[in-house]
């Protein structure tokens, strides 16, 4: 005797189905429909990790300590606070002294802390200008003479 005619065979006396339901429709597979996506597993793909901060250790061999600050905001309260992590970086050239500021690049694993590669930030050359030019350079930006300078004129 096989197994669908034994299925078959079986009555069901619950108050729910009334034996309205052959019992063969439960032992059928409920028809799928095909879905419109196909059935490939692509990856997400993920942008290079780049983060800048600044070095606070750099006491081993080509290793420095970097502290990362980003601005996140407080749960509760919604405002942005400053959120402080320490990464460990690659230094190949021991290059980096404590309070140098660095860009850190994803790279491989280089050690179980290590997956950051070190490196030298470009300088900023506007914050030099206006340190070295003072109160003359932004005299001249608005094009106003200054209250010693028009003293100066008028003599």
């Amino acid at each position: 005797m096989s197994l669908t005619s034994s299925l078959n065979s079986l009555t069901i006396s619950t108050p729910f189905l009334h034996g309205s339901t052959p019992l063969s429709r439960f032992s059928k597979p409920a028809l799928q429909l095909p879905s419109s996506r196909p059935s490939t597993f692509v990856l997400p793909i993920r942008a290079m990790r780049s983060m800048q901060g600044r070095v606070v250790a750099s006491s081993g061999n080509k290793t420095v300590a970097v502290e990362v600050t980003r601005l996140a905001p407080h749960p509760k309260y919604k405002r942005r606070v400053r959120k402080k992590k320490k990464f460990q970086a690659h230094d190949p050239d021991n290059q980096f002294q404590i309070g140098d500021f660095v860009q850190l690049e994803k790279s491989r694993p280089i050690s179980k802390t290590k997956t950051f590669l070190a490196v030298p930030l470009p300088v900023k050359s506007k914050k030099e200008k206006k340190a070295e030019g003072g109160e003359e350079a932004s005299s001249s930006d608005l094009g106003i003479p200054l209250e010693s300078q028009q003293q100066e004129l008028q003599a």
